[in-house]
């Protein structure tokens, strides 16, 4: 899918049938509704990252990366640059995360977002269930918060 050279690409991974894997897709669909109206701004979830999205990585001006986070505290937000990975590194890897997949832009389209950040929420329960737990239910309204500002910082450097 082409992004038609969106100035801010909103990527997001996880499984909504996970608890609180499901947190990046609920973040962008509350994006999808928030910027339905902004042409300049493309969003595509995804249960799982793979090689197929660094094409609309390398068309997109600017991206913001949205998954729940094992290594944080439940319900901990977190947004941070992030860097395209070296090109040894995306090609010996089994798992594609936001620096492999700017790395694979870079390296086989020769294009990757002028900047890009990784919003994040730390997962309290990847259980089966449909539910996020009460520490990601409580941190939803300030991870929309993050966002909408990490999407104006984002468009401002675009």
């Amino acid at each position: 899918m082409s992004t038609h050279r969106a100035r801010c690409l909103i990527l997001s991974c996880g499984n909504t049938l996970r608890g609180d894997d499901g947190v990046g897709p609920w973040l962008s669909e509350w994006a999808r509704e928030r910027y339905a109206g902004d042409s300049s701004i493309a969003v595509l979830t995804r249960h799982q990252w793979t090689p197929d999205l660094a094409v609309d990585l390398a068309e997109a001006e600017t991206a913001l990366f949205i998954d729940c986070s094992i290594d944080t505290d439940a319900g901990e937000i977190r947004l941070r640059e992030v860097a395209p990975a070296a090109e040894e590194s995306v090609l010996n890897t089994h798992h594609i995360g936001a620096p492999e997949l700017l790395g694979l832009a870079k390296t086989y389209y020769a294009a990757a977002p002028r900047r890009s950040l990784l919003l994040t929420v730390g997962a309290g329960s990847t259980e089966l269930s449909e539910e996020f737990s009460a520490a990601v239910q409580a941190a939803l309204p300030g991870a929309c918060v993050q966002l909408e500002h990490a999407v104006a910082d984002l468009l401002q450097a675009s």
